[in-house]
């Protein structure tokens, strides 16, 4: 091999190897023009202007007459890894019962919740019962007093016959 061809081949390898370190970016969700944004008012607009102006929200609430969510976020990654978010603006839009809006709440990356799973099982209060416990813990307490069951223990509601 000549020395070319060996600078050559360290080049491409060397080319590679950046490639994979290189910074990955992404964007989720809304598309936010600040200059929309700002031109909603609350006790001017109402649903359907808030709809032609800024479109579909990404989250609509299902209580009391719903407010909007625009969620928009932006992350980064390198390679492989996971993506890591880098900023998030959330846009609450609050209606009235008539559909006008009443309230614009803006939040950033520092009110999104990191949660992050507990190995393969979700930790619970109580006690810690297993398989068998959990099939066979019932036997013996069907009919027992204070399980439920009437003063008899069976049918007919604890009747005599006159």
């Amino acid at each position: 091999m000549s020395v070319s061809s060996t600078r050559a081949a360290l080049g491409i390898g060397l080319a590679l190897a950046m490639g994979a370190c290189t910074p990955l970016r992404s964007h989720q969700g809304y598309v936010v023009d600040t200059d929309l944004v700002n031109s909603i008012q609350p006790g001017v607009d109402n649903r359907q202007s808030v709809l032609q102006t800024l479109g579909t929200p990404t989250i609509a609430s299902q209580f009391n007459g719903g407010d909007w969510y625009y969620v928009a976020r932006d992350s980064r990654n390198l390679g492989y890894t996971l993506p890591r978010p880098a900023s998030q603006i959330t846009l609450q839009i609050s209606f009235d019962p008539a559909g006008n809006v009443t309230t614009i709440r803006r939040a950033g990356i520092d009110q999104v919740a990191d949660i992050s799973p507990y190995g393969k099982i979700t930790p619970t209060l109580g006690r810690q019962r297993g398989f068998f416990q959990d099939l066979f813990g019932n036997i013996g307490t069907v009919g027992a007093p204070g399980a439920g069951a009437g003063q008899g223990g069976g049918m007919g509601g604890g009747r005599t016959r006159p």
